[in-house]
């Protein structure tokens, strides 16, 4: 990318040796991919949000194939937001407006694909939305007033389970820890203030 300006300091495989690069390196910008080995699941955003922890001055745009919501929003909330992007790659097809995206983060800015706000906003509001099909049909039940026993019964399912999946959700739903029964309303005032709970 020399004609563009940039100068490639180094090329990484991994969140360590990303990590590494940063720290010989001391570059203005990095651009990582969310998924990188030995799990390709979220360790290039894990590492782009630590980064960005140790020093916020750090530009870092991100590149994935979708949201990974919980570390995008932590990444869009360091070092106040700017200086960082966060991109769609199926949405990154023209070089020039790619280069443009780079340059307005390193020069202070803040890039997010549409796509992201979108998802972003839409989580924000309907927290419900975070859980997974069956935490969903979990809360549903329990907003029916189903102990975990009659939950397991219903959802063939073990009652270990059942516990499990209550766990998560109050985990996922931010629920302040007090007593069980408690944070089991909540949940359930949550379920039904989303604006789209599951149809059962």
């Amino acid at each position: 990318m020399g004609r563009f300006g940039f100068e490639v300091v180094a090329s990484v495989g991994d969140a360590a040796e990303l990590r590494a690069a940063v720290a010989e390196h001391h570059p203005e910008l990095v651009v990582t991919d969310i998924k990188m080995p030995p799990t390709f699941t979220d360790e290039g955003l894990r590492a782009a949000v630590e980064l960005r922890r140790a020093d916020p001055r750090l530009a870092v745009v991100v590149l994935s194939q979708y949201v990974q919501q919980g570390y995008a929003t932590e990444l869009l909330d360091s070092g106040d937001g700017r200086k960082v992007g966060y991109l769609l790659k199926d949405r990154v097809v023209d070089v020039e407006e790619f280069v443009a995206a780079l340059r307005q983060v390193v020069g202070g800015g803040t890039v997010v694909d549409p796509d992201v706000v979108r998802q972003l906003l839409r989580r924000r509001s309907d927290p419900v939305a975070g859980l997974s099909t069956r935490e969903r049909e979990v809360l549903a039940l329990v907003a029916e007033g189903h102990s975990n026993a009659a939950i397991a019964r219903t959802l063939v399912v073990s009652e270990a389970a059942v516990g499990k999946h209550v766990g998560n959700i109050l985990a996922k739903l931010d629920l302040p820890p007090t007593d069980d029964t408690n944070r089991r309303v909540l949940a359930v005032l949550t379920y039904l203030r989303s604006s789209s709970p599951p149809a059962r």
